[in-house]
């Protein structure tokens, strides 16, 4: 069985092997090795740039892989700026002993995942560490979008009225990968929900140019993401739990172990904060996209509180209040 050895991480014949038979395999190029890649396309608008490492455990889990994930996560967080994602580059850190197929699935899948985001990816870098010093592999990502010239988006310019949504059910991804990694017994239809959104997230934008912002609920889920808007905002941001979606699995899952879904990772949903007079139209983009069909209107952005910062207050299914705050210690480790 192939696996990768310390010399695939030394610069020489094994390691221009790994980066022609695996990276060069998926990703594309010529093969000739240089230091930097020059992109001569033209660019019309603002740069956004990001950057972001995954460690996922296990590698493999339903609905997808780290090398999908790491793609996701780095596309999706451009496109809720409102960025056009273009490019990016891959860090592989890879322990000695890690399968060469497993690596290979992994890349392929990061190649399939970019193609269907729509990015190219146009540089990386690899190294290896000795037995017990990384988890298989991690890789860091970072991407680089154009902002089309007049958009802005801030969490901080919500304004009274505006409506809040989300782009489908909530905690899929975390409660998917923490049952994949620990069992506990549990049965049933969970999947990640990682996917790339920037076709969504334009869709949406081009229905609906009043958006004041838009976020990718990761760590910490759909309540902290929703507490930091309100936050910025400095606005009170009020959600009503029946219309939030959250999948019966997901829930029964959450339920046998003392979670909240509110606060559980997503990686294939965004929110959208939209005036109240093109909530309607961003909306009804959002349910005609394949990735928002199951998407809600969850909330609604009122005045600021008489104390000093937002607030995100939860209406419960039996009609009170309760307020929300961000994801206090560690819920659910290593997930993306």
């Amino acid at each position: 069985m192939n696996r990768i050895l310390l010399d695939h991480g030394e610069g020489g014949a094994a390691t221009a092997r790994l980066v022609h038979d695996v990276f060069l395999a998926a990703f594309g190029g010529d093969g000739i090795p240089e230091d930097a890649t020059v992109l001569d396309e033209g660019i019309d608008g603002r740069i956004a740039l990001t950057t972001d490492s995954f460690v996922v455990r296990p590698a493999f889990f339903p609905g997808g892989d780290i090398g999908k994930l790491a793609v996701c996560g780095t596309v999706n967080d451009l496109a809720v700026m409102g960025a056009v994602p273009r490019w990016l580059t891959a860090g592989f850190i890879l322990e000695e002993g890690l399968d060469l197929d497993d690596l290979a699935r992994i890349v392929a899948s990061m190649a399939t995942t970019a193609r269907d985001a729509g990015v190219r990816v146009v540089a990386g870098d690899t190294k290896v560490v000795a037995r017990g010093e990384a988890d298989g592999v991690f890789i860091n990502t970072s991407g680089v979008g154009v902002v089309p010239p007049g958009r802005r988006l801030s969490s901080g310019s919500c304004r009274p009225g505006d409506r809040v949504l989300v782009s489908g059910p909530v905690g899929d991804h975390g409660t998917a990968v923490m049952v994949a990694r620990e069992g506990f017994g549990i049965e049933g239809d969970l999947r990640s929900d990682s996917q790339p959104l920037a076709d969504l997230a334009s869709a949406l934008l081009a229905a609906a140019p009043g958006i004041r912002c838009m976020r990718d609920p990761t760590r910490g889920g759909l309540a902290t993401t929703l507490f930091e808007i309100a936050q910025a905002s400095g606005m009170t941001l009020t959600v009503r739990e029946r219309d939030i979606p959250v999948r019966r699995p997901v829930q029964a899952a959450c339920d046998l172990l003392g979670l909240g879904p509110l606060f559980v990772a997503c990686e294939g949903r965004l929110i959208a904060v939209v005036s109240a007079d093109q909530a309607d139209a961003a909306f009804d983009a959002m349910k005609a996209h394949r990735r928002g069909q199951d998407g809600a209107i969850v909330g609604i952005v009122g005045d600021a509180p008489t104390s000093s910062g937002g607030r995100l207050l939860l209406q419960t299914c039996a009609g009170g209040l309760r307020p929300l705050t961000a994801l206090e210690g560690a819920q659910l480790p290593r997930i993306c």
